[in-house]
């Protein structure tokens, strides 16, 4: 019996650890030999999601440095699996003695015992946030060997609360990931209103993947669109997942939605419109893939709250420890870090599309290696 730590078929990521467990990490295995890694590569996407960062993330004091522990000789990936980990080092797991037999309204707690009969109530175990570090570490792996095919995906905060941004501005930084600063600033207001009285918010991550070739999914069970809801909604405050235009496209025609298609300056097919989200028939059209994903508000909020222990008696609670008003800002770059993991998947799955594809490599490849071999000697 498969626990559900695993996703992917060709670039396959399985996550391990708990929140308040000793470390967390992830196991890689696909990634093909020769690739240029090290921990450097990983390590901007670990600041972006790690913890205490500004007055709107949990106050948990984790450097996030991932350690690469097999799978790399001299510099280079090797072909074989890549395991790297990351310590936790700041866990107070005293702050949740007091509801190791209370289920917290919003989190796994009651779920988690409904099946296994035993829960790791230290921060939520597996159902915590913090197993999301193990994916933002594969995804930049992901990204990685994204670079060498000019395929990027580019994650930011599209809304939070009631606050939605009108712009994009690639040059406004900010500690929301929120690229228009009027809307910044009202989102800043908005979850300070929140934190005064120990209330959360949730908001809405846009995702726009770049430098997609056509012909990636496939057309029945694994679409891409598919993959990449399963991939999206696997993690834990995502509760929604639209491509393209989404649930916008039920308030259209078919003359309205359909993306007419025209002739490119390079000769190729390119579509006028993108209604599409850059998949068509769950197969990718060479267009940007645009999804977006709607983020639940923090569960663990001070305000009183009505619960039951796991013997049914009514509880009131007050959850305790350091959690922070709003995730969508640390939740920006593990959307990024699916996505990727999604695409390189299905990058190395498309190589078997077409026996074309596999001349190119067996026969040219062949050939490649005996010249090569004659040189040597």
């Amino acid at each position: 019996m498969a626990a559900g730590s695993g996703f992917g078929k060709n670039f396959r990521v399985t996550t391990f650890g708990e929140s308040h467990g000793k470390a967390l990490g992830c196991v890689i295995d696909g990634c093909p030999a020769g690739l240029v890694l090290s921990e450097d590569d990983l390590i901007p996407y670990m600041s972006r999601r790690k913890p205490g960062q500004s007055e709107f993330t949990t106050a948990r004091n984790e450097d996030d440095a991932p350690e690469i522990v097999s799978g790399i000789f001299e510099g280079k990936t090797t072909g074989t699996p890549i395991a790297i980990i990351i310590y936790n080092k700041d866990q107070r797991s005293k702050d949740y003695s007091d509801i190791a037999d209370i289920y917290r309204p919003g989190h796994a707690d009651y779920t988690f015992d409904k099946k296994f009969g035993i829960r790791d109530y230290r921060g939520g175990g597996r159902s915590s946030g913090r197993e999301t570090a193990a994916r933002v570490a594969a995804g930049a792996v992901a990204a990685k060997l994204l670079e060498h095919f000019n395929i990027k995906a580019r994650a930011y905060t599209k809304s939070i609360g009631p606050v939605t941004i009108n712009s994009y501005d690639a040059n406004e930084i900010n500690n929301l990931y929120m690229p228009d600063h009027e809307a910044y600033e009202k989102a800043s207001d908005y979850i300070q209103s929140l934190m005064k009285k120990g209330d959360s918010a949730g908001g809405v991550i846009e995702c726009v993947i770049s430098g997609v070739p056509a012909g990636l999914g496939d057309p029945v069970f694994d679409k891409l669109d598919a993959l990449l809801s399963h991939a999206v909604m696997s993690i834990g405050a995502v509760k929604g997942v639209e491509i393209g235009d989404g649930f916008n496209v039920s308030f259209t025609t078919g003359s309205q939605n359909n993306d007419a298609f025209i002739a490119g300056s390079d000769g190729n097919s390119i579509k006028a419109s993108n209604h599409s989200g850059g998949i068509l028939g769950g197969i990718s059209d060479g267009s940007d893939i645009i999804f977006r994903c709607a983020i639940k508000p923090t569960p663990s909020i001070s305000m009183p709250q009505k619960t039951v222990d796991k013997d049914g008696n009514q509880k009131e609670i007050v959850i305790k420890g350091r959690h922070d008003p709003v995730v969508v800002p640390r939740a920006v770059v593990v959307v990024e870090a699916m996505a990727n993991i999604v695409v390189a998947d299905a990058m190395l799955g498309h190589l078997g599309d077409k026996i074309d594809f596999m001349k190119e490599v067996f026969q040219n490849g062949s050939s490649k290696n005996s010249k090569e071999s004659k040189d040597r000697s």
